[in-house]
């Protein structure tokens, strides 16, 4: 038998309602050139009834396998699979047309390219278009490889992804994500700004978990990093206060923010020294109070002109690079965290370094994305900004919020520009309870109860 050119493989969990139009939206493609296989994960609604419908089809092989996971049924389908590109369905989804034809037209085109992916319809349950997904341009548009490709639906050279191993079995979901850091780290990737698949939205997809997902993207790139990164880099840690009448002197079940947030770096090695900055000399009677035996802690006396509210971090950061005292710390990187959100982990501190390690970025920020509509007054009243409301949801114009006081810098990228937030700026998404910031009472009652849940 002829080596097919793609094989596509159908995973499929208790979505018996949704997988015969899966799977007629694959076998009705213009490109005909492919394998099926089908691999139901230990379903118990009526999937094993519409699945054996395609038993006889020759294109089609059907597993069944006890509930296994995705990134275990990933690596099923590589061994299975005879196809010269690989391809993941979602059983919830479906294709258009010609979607096989336009990605492996697109990956014969360029021997060294190791995955496509395309835009995509976003359906509800029913499978009505809600909107287009258009992500950025790969040919032109992209210089910062740190937003990946959708784990399904995406077109990979099977013999790239041998090479690198597969799938990583010990992650439970973000197959896409922990694919995405080793392929773009090693091989060309691309996109087709053409949406080709219908991604559908019922509540039940695994991506609505945004707690489980930010975590497992933190435990994907701290393994990577363990694995690939030899020596760690120096970096030390900022808490910039501007004096005692800040925030960071109220207290949560009687400890200062200020502590909260000290503690939550010293849980962490990679976080290296952590410098607190301030002029007021109360603060720094405490560090020396509450620190004197912690060796990693270090007062900084910030200049009061360095405090005022119209300047910008950046002048404190370099006069904390030119002190002599800190000079034997010679960092690679400077991470500044705020007191100002107690509920943020140390390991986003560390996901902060990671990110940026990675993706070769010179500075980066904590962030949240907003979905809702934004809208300005225009003087004849309220316009959504960026065309917002409009069908077609264009990537570059998704906007996010920076919270959760996180910001790190490359320091030699910082001593040539001068300024924190600069060159290729990447970015963290901390979750809901990360982001909460502990500026008015209100939100402070509401951090102290979440504070108790945590601890």
């Amino acid at each position: 038998m002829t080596r097919p050119l793609i094989t596509v493989y159908i995973t499929n969990y208790n979505y018996g309602q949704y997988i015969r139009e899966a799977i007629t939206g694959l076998l009705n493609q213009t490109f005909q050139n492919f394998e099926v296989i089908i691999i139901d994960d230990g379903s118990t609604d009526n999937s094993k009834e519409i699945i054996e419908e395609y038993a006889s089809h020759e294109k089609i092989q059907i597993i069944y396998q006890q509930n296994k996971g995705l990134n275990v049924t990933n690596n099923v389908a590589i061994k299975a699979s005879k196809g010269k590109y690989i391809m993941r369905l979602d059983a919830d989804d479906f294709l258009t047309p010609d979607a096989l034809e336009v990605m492996s037209t697109k990956l014969e085109s360029d021997e060294n390219l190791g995955l496509v992916f395309p835009d995509y319809y976003m359906v509800d349950k029913e499978g009505n278009i809600l909107n287009i997904e258009q992500r950025h341009s790969f040919n032109d548009e992209v210089s910062l490889f740190d937003q990946p490709a959708h784990g399904a639906c995406t077109m990979i050279r099977t013999d790239f992804l041998k090479n690198l191993g597969g799938y990583d079995e010990q992650y439970t979901c973000q197959d896409g994500y922990e694919l995405w850091i080793k392929f773009v780290t090693k091989y060309k990737v691309a996109n087709v700004n053409k949406p080709l698949f219908y991604y559908r939205q019922h509540g039940k997809n695994l991506t609505s978990n945004e707690d489980k997902i930010l975590r497992t993207r933190q435990l994907i790139k701290d393994n990577y990093i363990q694995k690939h990164i030899q020596t760690f880099p120096n970096t030390i840690t900022i808490i910039p206060v501007r004096d005692t009448n800040t925030i960071a002197f109220e207290k949560i079940e009687g400890t200062y923010l200020l502590d909260i947030a000290i503690q939550n770096a010293l849980k962490s090695e990679k976080t290296g020294t952590i410098i607190i900055s301030s002029p007021d000399s109360a603060i720094k009677r405490h560090i020396e109070h509450s620190y004197t035996k912690t060796e990693r802690i270090i007062f900084h006396e910030r200049e009061k002109s360095l405090s005022r509210l119209d300047q910008t971090l950046d002048s404190t950061v370099l006069s904390i690079l030119n002190d002599a005292r800190f000079s034997h710390l010679n960092p690679e990187f400077a991470l500044i965290i705020s007191p100002e959100f107690p509920l943020v982990k140390h390991t986003s501190y560390e996901d902060a370094i990671h990110t940026m390690l990675i993706f070769k970025s010179d500075s980066l920020i904590s962030v949240r994305g907003e979905k809702g509509l934004f809208y300005r007054h225009d003087g004849s009243g309220m316009k959504p900004i960026l065309h917002q409301d409009k069908f077609t949801k264009l990537e570059r114009e998704a906007l996010f919020r920076n919270v959760g006081g996180i910001t790190s810098c490359n320091v030699a990228h910082f001593k040539s520009t001068k300024k924190i937030i600069s060159g290729k700026v990447g970015h963290i998404e901390v979750t809901q309870k990360e982001a909460m910031h502990a500026n008015t009472s209100f939100n402070l009652d509401i951090i102290a109860h979440l504070y108790n849940q945590k601890n």
